[in-house]
């Protein structure tokens, strides 16, 4: 195996095998850590007849560009054209097995298998529907239960985390995903109809648990401020038991309440959903035009994984809306000033399959009888992506900013593969040379900060 070295400057040697000695007493205790990368994303429509975004073809290329690039574990496809159930059922817009061909065109085109579909619901008849996407090697679904039907169904799916004992211990760790899309418009009465049918969904879950387990409450919210009843009742309730948070608020820090994205968008710049498109003819007429200007879409979590106290843990700092570089209020996603957020077949691939933005976090899931609040402190501010495929690439929070890293990579036999530093940014990207297998990558900060964590290699 090859060895090389990226480095502003390089470590001793005496500081290799001090840290290689250290990496490795506490390594076992997180070397089962595993990452979820979630996805919501109002995919408008898609699958409908005649094709309002173009031909199918088209969308499930665009689409498979955009689940390649960002590889998520759990996606909802919210407001897509709904499925018939069965022959015959004149509710569905789209063909009878879309949601097969999904599967086959989109997800499972260079891994068959790898990921399903949850069962849907259309109690409403709607002529849309959401989906819920996941990855088989990671998750499985148990169930599916319509906690509210208005206009559209309110889903809950019950997944389970597939840990490497399971077949052994026949225990292991539940996660709800309930997805949303609420009715949309601006008028009072249009508000009024949002706040029922959260309501509605949030009775549902209430008759279902004595308190919020590890849940994620997903899709596009249509809420145009957070003072917006609908959006309240999300994350304003008494009940502590009750209540979701959005994590750009509640555990970046990066935004305060009160907030209104819709008459300010520039004080969510980063986070505006709707729209990618400037044109309300480009690159078709469907759905709202003018450019990024409100926040629809969103990914809320319960108290249990806000605070790790059941084996997930939002990893701060890595929620994003997918392709806006915090420049696009009131232009397209893909111009005019030039968006280096993603590859720009991504960004396009964005532009093209609807007018709202995928929004994307990802989660920490630690092993049985591992207590995550201590994982989460030895991973403070940091996040790797994981399993690694071209290089190394290391997600860093605000804790870190204007520090130096030094970091050192090494397989299971102990044997280094990689070392040396770097200047913190956001995002680092190491193209580091590995083969097939297991690594772990400790690094070390000038701020004081560490992180231990253990890594696949595709």
């Amino acid at each position: 195996m090859q060895e090389r070295s990226y480095c502003i400057f390089k470590w001793p040697f005496r500081a290799i095998i001090t840290s290689l000695i250290l990496l490795f007493s506490i390594s076992d205790a997180f070397c089962a850590n595993d990452t979820l990368r979630v996805m919501s994303y109002n995919v408008l429509y898609y699958g409908d007849r005649p094709p309002c975004q173009g031909a199918h073809s088209l969308s499930h290329g665009y689409l498979r560009q955009i689940i390649n690039y960002t590889r998520p574990d759990i996606i909802g496809l919210e407001k897509m054209a709904a499925i018939p159930l069965f022959s015959g059922d004149h509710s569905g817009s789209a063909p009878l097995g879309f949601g097969d061909s999904v599967l086959d065109l989109v997800f499972n085109v260079y891994k068959s298998g790898k990921y399903a579909y949850g069962l849907f619901t259309n109690n409403a008849e709607g002529d849309n529907i959401n989906l819920l996407v996941y990855n088989t090697e990671k998750l499985g679904c148990v169930s599916v239960v319509s906690v509210f039907s208005d206009i559209t169904d309110f889903d809950t799916y019950k997944l389970y985390y597939k840990d490497a004992d399971l077949g052994t211990t026949h225990d292991t760790l539940f996660l709800y995903v309930s997805l949303n899309h609420t009715h949309s418009g601006s008028s009072l009465s249009d508000a009024a109809i949002r706040s029922e049918q959260i309501t509605g969904e949030l009775n549902g879950i209430r008759a279902k648990f004595s308190k919020l387990p590890n849940m994620i409450n997903m899709g596009d919210f249509n809420t145009h401020n957070s003072s917006e009843a609908c959006y309240q009742a999300l994350v304003g309730g008494t009940d502590s038991n009750y209540i979701f948070y959005d994590p750009p608020f509640a555990v970046d820090g990066l935004l305060s309440y009160p907030l209104d994205w819709d008459s300010f968008p520039y004080l969510a710049n980063n986070f505006l959903t709707t729209s990618t498109r400037f044109s309300a003819s480009d690159p078709n007429s469907c759905g709202t035009s003018g450019g990024g200007k409100s926040w629809y879409d969103h990914i809320f979590i319960s108290g249990p994984i806000k605070k790790g106290t059941d084996r997930i843990l939002y990893l701060k700092d890595t929620y994003q809306t997918l392709g806006n570089d915090g420049n696009r209020v009131g232009i397209s996603v893909n111009g005019p000033t030039t968006n280096f957020s993603a590859p720009d077949s991504v960004i396009q691939a964005i532009y093209q399959v609807s007018n709202k933005y995928p929004v994307v976090a990802s989660f920490l899931v630690a092993p049985p009888g591992t207590a995550v609040r201590n994982v989460a402190a030895v991973t403070d501010g940091i996040w790797v992506e994981n399993p690694i495929r071209t290089g190394l690439n290391i997600h860093f929070g605000k804790d870190w900013d204007g520090a130096q890293a030094q970091y050192i990579c090494s397989d299971l036999l102990g044997r280094v593969v990689a070392y040396g530093s770097f200047p913190v940014t956001t995002v680092v990207s190491l193209p580091v040379e590995m083969v097939q297998g297991s690594y772990v990558l400790k690094i070390l900060g000038s701020n004081g900060l560490s992180a231990n964590v253990f890594l696949t290699h595709w």
